[in-house]
């Protein structure tokens, strides 16, 4: 069974000046928004929040969809964008691990890891008792994921009322946030090299490659912040 104490503890997360309902509700009203341009009906795009839950494969889904790419080019592009939940997977799930926990709450609530709540985990889990994480992160998962459906409704049902420069101006919001969040939790010497070599390899080489900009640079700076760290101990 669930805490649910602990439980109301990790949806009391969202609440406060670190919280990520505000920017994840402000991209997902973007969202819907435009899965209605991209042809969906309003149950389809809900679903869409419901079972993919991922912002940015979800985006890719719908700008593919607009200019007529083929379901298998869709799938293995969505594939690909969504693949950098793996990492972040492995990097959380082991913090919340108990034996008396059973199997199937790990396994279920892997459909609500995305960055939001994952920064929101990690920056709260030591002030759990590792029995009850679990739950504390359930807590997280459920408020994110519910933002995110709802918001794509309202964004769907309010698209007529939103202009181009709106739209871009609440898809930006999350992504700006995400960046506070990692200057935020930049504690150790790993965290700060990869934030700010990221930050400075990727304007860099968009000069050379607009396309491989963002992969190259987070896999040249989070590489060299893996090393520096190892050596450093840090």
């Amino acid at each position: 069974m669930i805490n649910f104490k602990i439980f109301f503890q990790g949806l009391k997360a969202l609440k406060g000046s670190k919280s990520p309902a505000i920017p994840l509700a402000a991209c997902f009203i973007a969202l819907g928004a435009l899965l209605k341009d991209a042809g969906f009906n309003l149950q389809q795009s809900a679903a869409s929040s419901l079972f993919t839950y991922a912002l940015p494969g979800q985006l890719v889904m719908a700008e593919s969809l607009l200019v007529g790419a083929s379901i298998i080019n869709i799938f293995i592009a969505v594939w690909l964008v969504n693949f950098r939940l793996y990492p972040m997977t492995v990097s959380l799930f082991p913090l919340l691990e108990h034996k008396k926990q059973p199997k199937w709450k790990y396994f279920l609530s892997c459909h609500f890891l995305a960055v939001t709540s994952w920064l929101i985990a990690k920056d709260g889990y030591q002030k759990i008792d590792k029995k009850y994480r679990i739950d504390f992160w359930i807590g997280i998962g459920i408020g994110t994921w519910t933002t995110a459906i709802l918001m794509t409704v309202v964004g769907y049902l309010s698209a007529d009322y939103l202009n181009k420069d709106m739209l871009i101006g609440l898809a930006i919001v999350n992504p700006v946030y995400f960046f506070c969040m990692m200057i935020g939790a930049m504690k150790n010497l790993s965290i700060t090299s990869a934030v700010f070599g990221g930050t400075i390899l990727g304007p860099l080489i968009y000069t050379v490659s607009s396309e491989w900009a963002l992969l190259f640079a987070g896999v040249i700076a989070g590489t060299l912040a893996f090393l520096i760290g190892g050596k450093n101990g840090k």
